[in-house]
């Protein structure tokens, strides 16, 4: 069997590499893979692990051997699920209880876009509470978080603003659901109060993004692109009485959260045509190297997926 390992410099150059075929325990299933998509913490992965090392977190193939413990999908059924670093893999072993079917008319790039992106963004509006009337404020926009969270809390009855890195990232926000549009330069007076904010990317943006905090407001973070040190107004507190500070890390979340249930959640969505995957880059799985190239410079607004 073959899989994507890291390369020995730490770079792009990943190539499959002969493994071992999966081991599955009882609660797993074997799922043979036809898709996968790139995370930016999968290519944060890539010069933090030793040569040799497996990657990848979002699956979607076809279930071959069905979980010994008699949980999950039989053989044949279709699915999506999140793998534990070793996606990237022709076959892999999931827990059943972090996958799910895959329905009818859901192409193979979009349920495999689906897991990571789309649980985060779940559970950062299931953080920010009811949305309903309220103004959402999304930071990272045009990242596959970004614009799976805009969609989610346009649904959810939330009036959404939209900030991403330039115009030309911001493009087909709108469409998407975001009423409000805008470019970090344009700074806080571009963009009305907000009663949620929902951030990527740290530094001088969520400084600036914070200021719009409405009092007793959320904020949700779920990364930090800028690798800056937390910084906010100095009356960050005294001038919003009550906000809330929530740092949403997905591995540490799911634990508690019925991944399977929810994922299924989010694949119907996508077959109804409420919600899109936003699959801007489809490569092949054999030369992975200039999908890769494309998530790690910032040429995608999106997702990547690569495919077998």
């Amino acid at each position: 069997m073959q899989a994507l390992t890291t390369p020995a410099d730490g770079g792009t150059r990943v190539r499959p590499a002969a493994v071992a075929e999966p081991e599955p325990r009882p609660d797993q299933a074997v799922v043979e893979v036809r898709a996968v998509s790139v995370n930016r913490g999968d290519l944060s992965l890539l010069g933090m692990l030793p040569p040799g090392s497996r990657l990848g977190f979002d699956v979607a193939g076809t279930v071959v051997h069905s979980a010994a413990d008699g949980s999950g999908p039989p053989p044949g059924t279709r699915v999506a699920g999140v793998a534990e670093r070793d996606g990237w893999s022709e076959r892999v072993a999931l827990s059943t209880t972090r996958l799910a079917p895959i329905p009818d008319g859901v192409e193979w790039t979009d349920a495999a876009a689906l897991p990571v992106a789309g649980l985060t963004a779940l559970y950062a509006m299931r953080h920010a509470g009811s949305l309903l009337g309220r103004r959402v404020l999304v930071t990272g926009a045009s990242g596959g978080v970004g614009r799976i969270a805009v969609q989610l809390a346009r649904a959810a009855g939330a009036e959404v603003a939209a900030w991403a890195g330039s115009a030309e990232r911001t493009k087909g926000l709108a469409e998407l659901g975001a009423a409000d549009v805008s470019t970090y330069d344009a700074g806080p007076e571009a963009t009305q109060p907000v009663h949620v904010l929902v951030d990527s990317v740290g530094g001088e943006v969520l400084r600036d993004a914070f200021q719009l905090v409405e009092p007793r407001g959320v904020v949700v973070c779920y990364g930090n692109t800028t690798r800056a040190d937390l910084s906010l107004p100095f009356d960050w507190g005294h001038a919003r009485p009550g906000v809330r500070i929530r740092y949403l890390h997905l591995f540490d979340e799911m634990p508690r959260r019925p991944v399977g249930n929810d994922l299924a959640m989010l694949l119907r969505l996508v077959a109804d045509g409420a919600l899109d995957p936003h699959v801007t880059l489809v490569g092949d799985w054999a030369d992975p190297e200039p999908t890769l190239r494309g998530v790690g410079d910032r040429q995608v607004n999106g997702k990547a997926v690569l495919v077998l």
